[in-house]
């Protein structure tokens, strides 16, 4: 995405800021006229010291929400393949979403909203629960522990150890592999991709209505993005629910504003089932959501505070509370009834048109709590409505391929069995394990031993046991 100058406002803006008033509802440097409210978030959110305004912050939190706001529709789709209550995955979602995004506002302070995270769903979804068999109610417990362990590594100093254990190859791979499994998910939920018995998956009956309106959803989407709208995913999803209601293809929705949704069937569900994690096969799928959290955390975090020009000497000021918000979050997300919670690059659509501080996130946060009156509008989000959103997301996420060093055959090989492995496997975890795997062995034979961290031999031993006793 397009960035936005962070050093500092132009000249005319100096100017014109100077000139501003108590009508302005811009706050200055302290000192400046201004109403109460505007001086209180000025001290707070330390707007004058980063160079931003109230009115310019609220913007970019509108700009971050719609950017992001799908989720509040794939979320419930994907999780409800599992059996688990739509309606309350939706308001889930939301408060997940408003928590770890208001944490992060006001804790942390940074201009980064969080959600539900694209891949652990379908990674809950599709290989914990559908895949090995395990019951949503023990994904949910597990998804608590690892978002405990997270919170536990986040405010201690494992956090740079274990940052340093894993190359950086291997990271921008399990990106790239997510994204693949995610864009091969909204095929098959479009039927653009269908099962073949000879070729195992082959090209669908374009000619299908309910297909056509996914193919129509794709194209529309992909344009507003290449057309650098800000919530163009969104943008897609409606436009593309739009055409479904004309055409007949969908439903029109009861209503478009309504009561919360009961949170009851899956609220608390995580508590009571911790004793199930206790198990060998939830050791690994803890340890996959830990591990993919927490890297993802970490592009995430460095990316968008970058661009916002808040890094201090390369390094990431208050780190402790951005990653502890992030884990909060997950534990919080957790126990509402949704599938690991984490930080969304799309905050950078935010960042973009002047998001700096926490207010930017804060006012993302309270949206997303508005959001919860729009229940109604879950019906009309279908499979075909959000397979664009899938697929494009899944484009987004195979970039880092293009950052992997494909010459050096001891990164390139389990980069690229994790990538393969992801996709058709159709686990997350095995992808994973398959590049934790050969990573040491590999360095090892090209005698490069010593550059491999004492932790990346341990991940070779949990890895080796993973495919003998769990595969």
């Amino acid at each position: 995405m397009s960035t936005t100058p962070s050093a500092s406002l132009d000249k005319s803006d100096k100017t014109a800021k100077t000139r501003k008033s108590h009508n302005s509802g811009e706050s200055g440097a302290p000192g400046h006229d201004g109403n109460a409210v505007t001086r209180v978030l000025d001290r707070f959110f330390q707007l004058s010291a980063n160079q931003t305004t109230v009115p310019r912050e609220l913007i970019a939190g509108g700009t971050t929400f719609l950017a992001m706001a799908y989720i509040l529709f794939v979320n419930p789709l994907i999780l409800g393949d599992t059996g688990m209550d739509a309606n309350a995955v939706f308001v889930a979602t939301a408060l997940a979403a408003a928590l770890g995004t208001l944490i992060m506002g006001l804790w942390a302070r940074y201009p980064v909203a969080l959600a539900p995270g694209m891949g652990l769903n379908a990674f809950f979804a599709y290989t914990v629960v559908l895949g090995m068999g395990i019951p949503w109610q023990t994904a949910l417990a597990g998804t608590l522990v690892s978002g405990v362990l997270f919170f536990s590594i986040a405010v201690t100093g494992l956090r740079e150890a274990i940052i340093n254990a894993i190359p950086m190859q291997l990271k921008l791979a399990t990106a790239a592999g997510i994204g693949l499994f995610i864009a091969f998910i909204g095929l098959r939920n479009a039927q653009i991709v269908v099962p073949h018995s000879e070729t195992l998956v082959t090209l669908g009956d374009l000619s299908r209505p309910e297909t056509l309106l996914a193919v129509f959803g794709l194209v529309v989407t992909a344009l507003l993005l290449v057309r650098g709208f800000r919530g163009g995913i969104f943008y897609g999803m409606v436009i593309t629910a739009v055409a479904g209601m004309i055409t007949g293809l969908i439903d029109l929705p009861s209503g478009v504003v309504a009561n919360v949704p009961s949170l009851a069937p899956t609220f608390g569900e995580a508590f009571a089932h911790l004793g199930d994690v206790l198990t060998a096969q939830m050791v690994v799928v803890v340890f996959t959501m830990l591990f993919v959290d927490f890297f993802d955390t970490s592009g995430t975090l460095i990316a968008v505070a970058s661009q916002a020009g808040l890094l201090k000497d390369g390094k990431l000021p208050r780190a402790r509370q951005a990653f502890a918000a992030d884990s909060l979050a997950t534990v919080g997300g957790a126990v509402l009834g949704t599938s690991t919670t984490t930080s969304y690059i799309e905050s950078s659509s935010g960042v973009a048109v002047g998001g700096r501080t926490g207010l930017t996130s804060t006012t993302t946060a309270l949206l997303f709590l508005l959001a919860l009156f729009f229940s109604p509008l879950l019906g009309v989000a279908t499979a075909e409505v959000t397979a664009p959103a899938l697929i494009l997301v899944g484009v987004f996420m195979a970039q880092s391929l293009g950052k992997i060093e494909w010459g050096a055959l001891e990164y390139a090989f389990p980069a690229f069995a994790i990538v393969l492995g992801m996709a058709l496997t159709s686990s997350i975890a095995t992808g994973i394990a398959l590049g934790l795997l050969l990573f040491p062995l590999l360095m090892v034979v090209r005698g490069r031993w010593r550059e491999v961290h004492p932790i990346g031999y341990g991940l070779f031993f949990v890895m080796l046991a993973y495919f003998i006793w769990l595969v």
